[in-house]
Protein backbone atom coordinates (compact mmCIF):
# COMPACT_ATOMS: atom_id res chain seq x y z
CA UNK A 1 0.00 0.00 0.00
CA UNK A 2 2.66 2.49 1.23
CA UNK A 3 4.90 1.80 -2.37
CA UNK A 4 1.91 1.61 -4.40
CA UNK A 5 -0.53 4.57 -2.82
CA UNK A 6 1.01 6.39 -0.76
CA UNK A 7 4.40 6.98 -1.91
CA UNK A 8 4.28 8.47 -5.87
CA UNK A 9 1.37 10.55 -4.12
CA UNK A 10 3.71 11.77 -1.11
CA UNK A 11 6.86 12.42 -3.71
CA UNK A 12 4.75 15.02 -5.93
CA UNK A 13 5.24 17.54 -3.14
CA UNK A 14 8.36 19.18 -1.59
CA UNK A 15 9.98 16.16 0.71
CA UNK A 16 10.80 18.62 3.54
CA UNK A 17 6.77 20.28 3.38
CA UNK A 18 6.32 16.25 2.95
CA UNK A 19 8.52 15.26 6.28
CA UNK A 20 6.52 17.62 8.39
CA UNK A 21 2.69 16.87 6.64
CA UNK A 22 3.79 13.31 7.86
CA UNK A 23 4.53 13.94 10.95
CA UNK A 24 1.09 15.61 11.77
CA UNK A 25 -0.53 12.97 10.04
CA UNK A 26 1.16 10.25 12.05
CA UNK A 27 0.36 12.14 14.88
CA UNK A 28 -3.46 12.40 14.01
CA UNK A 29 -3.99 9.05 13.13
CA UNK A 30 -1.97 7.74 16.99
CA UNK A 31 -4.71 10.18 18.67
CA UNK A 32 -7.67 7.75 17.29
CA UNK A 33 -8.12 4.83 19.29
CA UNK A 34 -7.48 1.72 18.51
CA UNK A 35 -4.82 3.19 15.66
CA UNK A 36 -1.68 2.22 17.41
CA UNK A 37 -2.47 -1.70 18.31
CA UNK A 38 -2.91 -1.86 14.79
CA UNK A 39 -0.21 -0.43 13.77
CA UNK A 40 1.73 -2.77 16.40
CA UNK A 41 -0.63 -5.66 15.15
CA UNK A 42 0.55 -5.31 11.63
CA UNK A 43 4.62 -4.35 11.88
CA UNK A 44 6.01 -5.40 14.95
CA UNK A 45 7.69 -8.69 15.00
CA UNK A 46 7.84 -9.96 18.72
CA UNK A 47 10.50 -12.28 19.55
CA UNK A 48 12.74 -13.18 22.06
CA UNK A 49 15.03 -14.56 19.39
CA UNK A 50 15.24 -10.82 17.88
CA UNK A 51 16.89 -9.27 21.55
CA UNK A 52 20.36 -8.20 20.76
CA UNK A 53 22.73 -7.16 23.82
CA UNK A 54 25.55 -4.03 22.66
CA UNK A 55 27.23 -2.43 25.43
CA UNK A 56 25.34 -3.02 27.78
CA UNK A 57 22.07 -1.93 26.46
CA UNK A 58 19.07 -5.07 25.97
CA UNK A 59 17.80 -4.07 22.30
CA UNK A 60 13.98 -5.84 21.75
CA UNK A 61 15.39 -6.12 18.08
CA UNK A 62 18.23 -4.84 15.85
CA UNK A 63 16.71 -2.51 14.15
CA UNK A 64 16.64 1.06 14.74
CA UNK A 65 15.81 4.61 13.38
CA UNK A 66 18.53 6.34 12.36
CA UNK A 67 19.50 9.89 13.60
CA UNK A 68 17.89 12.95 11.26
CA UNK A 69 14.33 11.67 10.91
CA UNK A 70 13.16 12.48 14.52
CA UNK A 71 15.27 15.18 14.86
CA UNK A 72 13.68 17.11 17.53
CA UNK A 73 11.81 13.99 19.36
CA UNK A 74 8.91 14.85 18.59
CA UNK A 75 7.47 11.85 17.50
CA UNK A 76 9.72 8.43 18.56
CA UNK A 77 7.28 7.32 20.28
CA UNK A 78 4.22 6.84 17.39
CA UNK A 79 7.48 5.59 15.19
CA UNK A 80 8.57 3.14 17.60
CA UNK A 81 4.98 1.38 17.23
CA UNK A 82 6.22 0.64 13.18
CA UNK A 83 8.02 -2.10 15.10
CA UNK A 84 11.91 -0.15 15.52
CA UNK A 85 13.90 -1.89 18.58
CA UNK A 86 15.31 2.08 18.99
CA UNK A 87 14.92 5.60 17.93
CA UNK A 88 18.10 7.65 17.69
CA UNK A 89 16.76 11.55 18.30
CA UNK A 90 18.55 14.56 16.70
CA UNK A 91 21.23 15.83 15.77
CA UNK A 92 20.55 18.38 18.53
CA UNK A 93 22.88 21.08 19.41
CA UNK A 94 22.68 23.31 22.82
CA UNK A 95 20.59 26.19 21.25
CA UNK A 96 17.97 26.19 18.89
CA UNK A 97 18.76 26.92 15.44
CA UNK A 98 17.35 27.20 11.92
CA UNK A 99 19.39 25.45 9.88
CA UNK A 100 20.67 26.36 6.63
CA UNK A 101 18.63 28.34 4.47
CA UNK A 102 15.59 26.19 1.60
CA UNK A 103 15.11 24.15 -0.29
CA UNK A 104 17.94 21.80 1.37
CA UNK A 105 16.96 18.47 1.09
CA UNK A 106 16.48 16.71 -2.52
CA UNK A 107 15.33 13.20 -3.46
CA UNK A 108 17.52 11.62 -6.15
CA UNK A 109 14.20 9.28 -7.00
CA UNK A 110 16.24 6.95 -10.32
CA UNK A 111 19.30 6.71 -7.78
CA UNK A 112 16.55 5.97 -5.00
CA UNK A 113 18.93 8.46 -2.14
CA UNK A 114 18.20 12.20 -0.78
CA UNK A 115 20.96 14.79 -0.76
CA UNK A 116 20.10 16.86 2.50
CA UNK A 117 22.31 19.97 3.47
CA UNK A 118 19.97 20.51 6.82
CA UNK A 119 22.50 21.78 9.00
CA UNK A 120 21.25 21.10 12.02
CA UNK A 121 18.17 22.66 12.04
CA UNK A 122 16.72 22.06 15.52
CA UNK A 123 14.70 23.46 18.39
CA UNK A 124 17.13 23.27 20.92
CA UNK A 125 18.29 20.26 23.43
CA UNK A 126 16.28 21.95 26.54
CA UNK A 127 12.86 21.49 24.36
CA UNK A 128 13.83 18.01 23.28
CA UNK A 129 14.71 16.49 26.73
CA UNK A 130 10.96 17.71 28.07
CA UNK A 131 9.84 15.68 25.46
CA UNK A 132 11.98 12.38 26.15
CA UNK A 133 10.88 12.65 30.04
CA UNK A 134 7.96 10.37 28.61
CA UNK A 135 9.72 8.16 26.50
CA UNK A 136 7.78 5.16 28.37
CA UNK A 137 9.98 2.77 27.91
CA UNK A 138 11.30 3.42 23.94
CA UNK A 139 15.03 2.65 23.92
CA UNK A 140 16.36 6.25 22.77
CA UNK A 141 19.39 7.23 21.19
CA UNK A 142 21.13 11.11 21.78
CA UNK A 143 22.74 12.49 18.97
CA UNK A 144 24.59 15.25 19.89
CA UNK A 145 26.34 18.39 17.60
CA UNK A 146 27.70 21.76 18.28
CA UNK A 147 25.75 25.27 16.71
CA UNK A 148 26.85 26.12 13.64
CA UNK A 149 28.20 29.64 15.23
CA UNK A 150 29.98 27.74 17.92
CA UNK A 151 34.28 27.41 16.62
CA UNK A 152 35.88 24.37 16.77
CA UNK A 153 37.94 25.24 19.74
CA UNK A 154 34.90 25.48 21.93
CA UNK A 155 33.02 22.60 20.61
CA UNK A 156 33.67 20.84 23.46
CA UNK A 157 31.58 22.97 25.48
CA UNK A 158 28.45 22.38 23.22
CA UNK A 159 29.17 18.66 23.35
CA UNK A 160 29.33 18.71 27.04
CA UNK A 161 26.05 20.63 27.79
CA UNK A 162 24.14 18.46 25.87
CA UNK A 163 25.27 15.57 27.61
CA UNK A 164 24.22 17.66 30.69
CA UNK A 165 20.91 17.94 29.52
CA UNK A 166 20.18 15.15 27.57
CA UNK A 167 21.90 12.39 30.34
CA UNK A 168 19.11 11.89 32.35
CA UNK A 169 17.06 10.68 29.43
CA UNK A 170 18.68 8.42 26.49
CA UNK A 171 19.81 5.45 26.88
CA UNK A 172 23.16 5.89 24.66
CA UNK A 173 24.80 9.20 23.03
CA UNK A 174 26.15 9.86 19.53
CA UNK A 175 28.81 12.61 19.13
CA UNK A 176 28.49 13.71 15.41
CA UNK A 177 31.47 15.08 14.13
CA UNK A 178 30.59 13.95 10.48
CA UNK A 179 27.88 15.79 9.05
CA UNK A 180 28.84 17.87 5.84
CA UNK A 181 26.54 20.40 6.10
CA UNK A 182 27.97 22.39 9.16
CA UNK A 183 31.10 23.97 8.13
CA UNK A 184 34.18 22.80 8.91
CA UNK A 185 32.57 20.41 11.74
CA UNK A 186 34.47 17.16 10.27
CA UNK A 187 37.75 19.09 10.99
CA UNK A 188 36.68 17.65 14.56
CA UNK A 189 36.95 13.82 13.09
CA UNK A 190 40.79 14.63 12.55
CA UNK A 191 42.92 12.39 15.63
CA UNK A 192 43.97 15.01 17.93
CA UNK A 193 40.58 17.01 18.41
CA UNK A 194 38.47 13.83 18.17
CA UNK A 195 40.85 12.19 20.88
CA UNK A 196 40.78 15.39 23.59
CA UNK A 197 36.58 15.39 23.08
CA UNK A 198 35.73 11.92 23.43
CA UNK A 199 38.40 12.14 26.15
CA UNK A 200 36.42 15.05 27.55
CA UNK A 201 32.74 13.45 27.16
CA UNK A 202 34.30 10.29 28.95
CA UNK A 203 35.57 12.01 32.09
CA UNK A 204 31.99 13.47 32.25
CA UNK A 205 30.43 10.03 31.52
CA UNK A 206 32.01 8.24 34.53
CA UNK A 207 31.31 10.88 37.25
CA UNK A 208 27.52 10.32 36.45
CA UNK A 209 26.33 7.49 38.96
CA UNK A 210 25.48 5.33 35.42
CA UNK A 211 27.43 5.90 32.89
CA UNK A 212 25.89 6.22 29.27
CA UNK A 213 27.48 4.25 26.40
CA UNK A 214 29.14 6.62 23.80
CA UNK A 215 29.42 6.20 20.29
CA UNK A 216 30.94 7.68 17.77
CA UNK A 217 29.39 8.49 14.21
CA UNK A 218 31.98 8.59 11.40
CA UNK A 219 31.35 9.71 7.32
CA UNK A 220 32.15 7.30 4.95
CA UNK A 221 34.21 9.23 3.10
CA UNK A 222 37.40 8.74 5.49
CA UNK A 223 40.99 6.94 3.88
CA UNK A 224 41.75 3.31 5.28
CA UNK A 225 44.72 5.61 7.01
CA UNK A 226 41.67 7.88 8.93
CA UNK A 227 39.74 4.90 9.76
CA UNK A 228 42.82 2.73 11.33
CA UNK A 229 43.02 6.31 13.41
CA UNK A 230 39.40 5.92 14.62
CA UNK A 231 40.12 2.03 15.62
CA UNK A 232 43.04 3.83 17.63
CA UNK A 233 40.56 6.00 19.43
CA UNK A 234 38.09 4.40 20.12
CA UNK A 235 40.76 1.63 22.14
CA UNK A 236 42.04 4.79 23.68
CA UNK A 237 39.41 6.80 24.46
CA UNK A 238 37.00 3.62 25.41
CA UNK A 239 33.54 4.68 23.85
CA UNK A 240 31.33 1.92 23.66
CA UNK A 241 31.40 1.55 19.36
CA UNK A 242 30.97 3.75 16.46
CA UNK A 243 28.24 4.51 13.94
CA UNK A 244 29.20 3.42 10.13
CA UNK A 245 28.31 5.45 8.16
CA UNK A 246 26.90 9.02 8.09
CA UNK A 247 26.07 10.64 4.84
CA UNK A 248 28.76 10.98 1.47
CA UNK A 249 30.19 13.97 -0.17
CA UNK A 250 30.23 12.02 -3.12
CA UNK A 251 28.29 11.51 -6.75
CA UNK A 252 29.93 9.04 -8.24
CA UNK A 253 27.60 6.83 -10.15
CA UNK A 254 24.63 9.12 -9.95
CA UNK A 255 21.51 9.36 -12.58
CA UNK A 256 19.35 11.96 -10.79
CA UNK A 257 19.37 15.61 -12.07
CA UNK A 258 19.48 16.41 -9.01
CA UNK A 259 23.00 14.88 -8.25
CA UNK A 260 24.39 18.47 -8.45
CA UNK A 261 23.24 19.83 -5.21
CA UNK A 262 25.50 20.40 -2.40
CA UNK A 263 24.67 18.38 0.79
CA UNK A 264 25.25 14.75 2.22
CA UNK A 265 24.11 11.73 0.05
CA UNK A 266 21.97 9.19 1.64
CA UNK A 267 19.80 5.99 -0.01
CA UNK A 268 21.19 3.50 -1.81
CA UNK A 269 24.40 4.79 -3.81
CA UNK A 270 26.06 4.72 0.04
CA UNK A 271 25.27 1.06 0.37
CA UNK A 272 28.59 -0.73 -0.67
CA UNK A 273 30.91 2.00 1.07
CA UNK A 274 29.17 1.68 4.37
CA UNK A 275 29.53 -2.28 4.33
CA UNK A 276 32.97 -1.86 3.23
CA UNK A 277 33.97 0.74 6.50
CA UNK A 278 31.87 -1.37 8.64
CA UNK A 279 34.14 -4.80 7.44
CA UNK A 280 37.81 -2.46 7.87
CA UNK A 281 36.45 -1.47 11.11
CA UNK A 282 35.63 -5.28 12.44
CA UNK A 283 38.39 -6.63 10.95
CA UNK A 284 41.19 -3.92 12.28
CA UNK A 285 39.59 -4.07 15.31
CA UNK A 286 39.48 -7.73 15.40
CA UNK A 287 35.62 -7.03 16.87
CA UNK A 288 36.74 -5.13 19.91
CA UNK A 289 34.17 -3.02 20.12
CA UNK A 290 29.97 -3.24 18.62
CA UNK A 291 29.38 -0.90 14.78
CA UNK A 292 26.02 0.09 13.93
CA UNK A 293 25.47 -0.44 10.29
CA UNK A 294 23.93 2.42 8.47
CA UNK A 295 24.10 3.33 5.13
CA UNK A 296 21.46 2.38 2.09
CA UNK A 297 19.88 -0.30 3.77
CA UNK A 298 16.53 -0.62 1.32
CA UNK A 299 15.84 -4.54 1.53
CA UNK A 300 16.34 -7.22 4.40
CA UNK A 301 19.10 -8.39 1.93
CA UNK A 302 20.63 -5.09 2.27
CA UNK A 303 20.73 -5.59 5.80
CA UNK A 304 21.87 -8.81 6.77
CA UNK A 305 24.80 -7.65 4.27
CA UNK A 306 25.53 -5.31 7.15
CA UNK A 307 25.47 -7.99 9.88
CA UNK A 308 27.39 -10.33 8.19
CA UNK A 309 30.39 -7.33 7.91
CA UNK A 310 30.37 -7.35 11.54
CA UNK A 311 27.71 -4.45 12.20
CA UNK A 312 25.67 -5.93 15.84
CA UNK A 313 22.97 -3.38 14.46
CA UNK A 314 21.62 -1.65 11.87
CA UNK A 315 19.46 2.15 11.65
CA UNK A 316 16.84 3.31 8.26
CA UNK A 317 17.17 6.57 7.40
CA UNK A 318 16.33 6.55 3.59
CA UNK A 319 15.46 3.27 3.07
CA UNK A 320 12.71 3.67 5.14
CA UNK A 321 11.29 6.59 3.25
CA UNK A 322 11.82 5.02 -0.02
CA UNK A 323 10.74 1.20 1.43
CA UNK A 324 7.98 1.89 3.70
CA UNK A 325 7.26 0.68 7.76
CA UNK A 326 7.30 -2.77 6.09
CA UNK A 327 10.97 -2.84 5.14
CA UNK A 328 11.57 -3.01 9.53
CA UNK A 329 9.11 -6.32 9.22
CA UNK A 330 11.05 -7.36 6.59
CA UNK A 331 14.78 -7.28 7.86
CA UNK A 332 13.25 -8.99 11.43
CA UNK A 333 11.53 -11.94 9.75
CA UNK A 334 14.39 -12.44 7.75
CA UNK A 335 16.44 -12.64 10.65
CA UNK A 336 13.60 -15.07 12.36
CA UNK A 337 14.69 -17.01 9.52
CA UNK A 338 18.18 -17.52 9.81
CA UNK A 339 17.55 -18.45 13.90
Amino acid sequence: MYKALLRPLLFRFDPEQVHYFTFRLIRFLHGIPGYAALVRKNFVVDDPRLEREVFGLTFRNPVGLAAGFDKDAVLFRELSDYGFGFIEVGTLTPKAQPGNPKKRLFRLKEDQAIINRMGFNNGGVSEARLRLEKKNGVLIGGNIGKNKVTPNEQAIDDYEACFEALYEVVDYFVVNVSSPNTPNLRALQDKEPLTRLLNRLQKLNKEKPEPRPVLLKIAPDLTDSQLKDIVDIVRDTGIAGVIATNTTISREGLQDDNKTETGGLSGKPLKERSTEVIRFLHRESGGSFPIIGVGGIHSAEDALEKLDAGASLVQLYTGFIYEGPALIKSINKALLDRS
